[in-house]
Formats: structure tokens, sequence, C-alpha cells
């Protein structure tokens, strides 16, 4: 599923989570699972969020606003993968269809670059249940490349 472009690294990646992120956005203790830079498929990114009962409501549910930031981090990382580099951008849309709670269990971000423009760039994200692989959101998302 995924692979490594010899210029691009998934390590360069895990850095730039570790560089460029909110304080907040690190304690969340996300995990670059993968990149995808095949030839073929849309660029992007796996990305884990590893559960935490600090991310919870009632009844060890995962929270829907710590699951949209999930998700908008996880673009952004794969807008980095697709650009083999960091730039700067910002969120100006994002759309997030929750279709399940997701509860007790670690929360898996597949993002890709639809497509990535010089002053525009949109993407998708799909979360699933790490415990049982049933999709959890659909994101939609759209960023300005700064």
């Amino acid at each position: 599923m995924a692979e490594d472009s010899p210029a691009f690294s998934i390590e360069a990646v895990r850095r730039i989570l570790d560089d460029v992120f909110a304080p907040w956005i690190k304690e969340l203790a996300l995990s670059v699972e993968s990149i995808v830079l095949t030839e073929g498929q849309e660029p992007g990114a796996v990305l884990r969020l590893p559960f935490s009962d600090r991310l919870c409501r009632d009844n060890g549910v995962v929270c829907g606003q710590a699951l949209m930031a999930f998700a908008d981090t996880a673009m952004v990382i794969a807008m980095v993968a697709a650009n083999r580099g960091y730039r700067p951008m910002t969120t100006v849309d994002q759309t997030t269809h929750f279709m399940r709670a997701v509860a007790s269990s670690d929360v898996l971000a597949d993002a890709r670059v639809v497509r990535l423009g010089r002053t525009m760039s949109f993407g998708r994200v799909t979360l699933t249940s790490a415990a049982d692989a049933r999709p959890v959101a659909m994101v939609s998302s759209a960023f300005a490349m700064l």
C-alpha cells in the first residue's frame, strides 16, 4: 500500500509532524503508519490516533472534536507527502460525516490528496476503527496553499 520515495521518506514526514504542529496536537501522540506515493494512486498518508480516555466522552466513545482534529492533521500530512516537503497551508473548509461511534479503539486515518494545486488543494479522509476496520467518518477538506 505504501511506498517511500527515495527523495522523500516516512521519517521526513514524522519530523514535520513533530516540528510544525501545535503542542496540543503533539499530545495526541499520532503516528504516521505509511505514506502513499505510488504511481497511479492518489498521494496520501495513513496515520494512527491511539486510544486515550482523555479523548472520550461518556462510555469510552472518542469525541467528534478529537476525530475532526485528527482528520485535519492527517490531511496536512498527506499534502506534505504529495508535495514531498512542508509548504505552509491553512484549512478553509472541512466537512465531516460521522457514520458511527468508535469506542475504546485506536482510529486510523487514510488521507488522500484529490487535487494538489498552486493556491488551493483538496482531499478526503476515511477514518476507521483499528479494532474492526469499519468506517467511522468520511471527511472532505479544502486548503489554501500559502
